[in-house]
């Protein structure tokens, strides 16, 4: 479903991630782990279109993402940490709004939206403005547009950072609905997150992949900490 093949970014001299390369299978929920600065969101962005690759390629469902990127991004879900939510909106007028960029057909927006609000649990809270909801309520809508024109891939950044313990309990059992139907990578900065939710593991670590295996693997011989502290000792870089 996802295909990295020897991606590098440059910004100047400064080299952000290097020589990547990585396939995610149909229906796998993989957690991109690295320290501040490693890569990740930076990956992320490449493997969203945001941005180009200095050098190498990413495919989305086959579509080259450089070279049909339209394709490409109409399956793909994308929640960036702190995404761009209009406080005045109301969920409902921003996943309209989203739609409507999207140009998915009325008939089927208004019904992808229905299924959306319901799913993210956000019925009670459709008709009332974004700004005034608690951050969980926030990073559901973040969650609804992304899903809104049911894409293959969810990609999600830092998707419970500020969430509290009943939010983020929450959060992950809707993650886990998703196996069934669509592909999901996320990062994350909590440990437990990953043993709890994901298939597999992606260390990123100065722009480089240190660890590719299930979190029974990274962990065994000793904690999923230790571990990463050992995979990843020294200073990395800001990316």
């Amino acid at each position: 479903m996802i295909q990295l093949a020897g991606i590098s970014k440059r910004y100047g001299p400064y080299l952000a991630v290097a020589d990547l390369s990585f396939e995610i299978p149909h229906g796998q929920i993989v957690a991109m782990l690295g320290p501040n600065g490693a890569g990740k969101t930076t990956t992320m962005k490449i493997m969203t279109g945001f941005i180009a690759p200095t050098s190498g390629s990413v495919s989305v469902a086959g579509f080259d993402v450089r070279l049909d990127r339209i394709a490409a991004a109409e399956r793909i879900g994308y929640l960036p940490e702190n995404g761009p939510l209009y406080p005045d909106m109301t969920p409902r007028q921003l996943l309209r709004f989203f739609g409507e960029a999207r140009r998915l057909p009325r008939r089927t927006l208004d019904s992808r939206i229905d299924e959306v609000v319901a799913n993210c649990g956000l019925g009670e809270v459709s008709r009332k403005p974004i700004g005034k909801l608690s951050k969980g309520l926030r990073q559901r809508v973040g969650l609804a547009q992304a899903l809104l024109h049911d894409p293959h891939v969810l990609i999600m950044d830092e998707p419970t950072a500020g969430l509290d313990p009943t939010q983020i309990r929450q959060f992950r059992a809707d993650l886990l609905q998703f196996r069934q139907t669509k592909t999901v990578v996320l990062s994350t900065h909590a440990l437990h997150e990953a043993e709890a939710i994901a298939d597999r593991v992606l260390l990123i670590h100065r722009g480089r992949l240190v660890f590719d295996g299930t979190p029974a693997a990274m962990r065994a011989g000793g904690s999923l900490e230790q571990r990463f502290h050992d995979l990843t000792a020294g200073a990395g870089r800001r990316a």
